[in-house]
């Protein structure tokens, strides 16, 4: 498969495929790591979310913590790392919720989404690029967050309805 573009986050692909149909495109795709987004809850039962600056859309997201998975690392292991580097904790007890693609139609980038209790202290340094917040809020508070607007990243959306139902 040729390469078109490559950097330390992902690959962009593209080449001439047949279709299963019969027909040939011209396809372009994104080949990106699996990842993880984990909703961590406190022993009150609030939401751990975080305020991250990202660049791209100019400004500051309340999001679920979230990550790639290092080679070789199993979803439920890089679960811990991520929560130890953006909250600071990690989990006596941590729940699958949901899997699948995030952009399947232009990328292969996978996340497992985990609910996060038990938490416990135990911070790892944080990565370079992030400049991170926590934030606790009540479920319901989350839910009129997400309401209001004021949470606009879809995998925190998803993480927060799914843990929602959970809980």
């Amino acid at each position: 498969m040729p390469v078109v573009y490559n950097c330390r986050v992902f690959k962009v692909l593209e080449e001439d495929v047949q279709l299963p149909n019969g027909h040939r495109s011209r396809l372009s795709w994104i080949d990106h790591k699996s990842c993880i987004a984990v909703i961590p809850v406190d022993e009150e039962g609030n939401f751990l979310l975080i305020r991250q600056y990202r660049h791209a859309t100019g400004g500051y997201l309340l999001e679920i913590p979230a990550g790639n998975i290092d080679e070789g690392e199993s979803p439920e292991v890089c679960v811990q790392r991520e929560l130890g580097e953006e909250t600071g904790f990690q989990a006596g007890r941590i729940t699958s919720l949901f899997d699948g693609y995030l952009i399947p139609g232009y990328g292969n980038e996978y996340m497992y989404f985990y609910l996060a209790q038990e938490l416990y202290a135990a911070p790892l340094p944080p990565d370079d690029d992030e400049d991170i917040e926590i934030v606790r809020m009540s479920p319901g508070e989350a839910k009129d967050k997400l309401l209001r607007g004021e949470i606009r990243d879809v995998k925190t959306a998803l993480g927060i309805t799914l843990a929602m139902e959970r809980l």
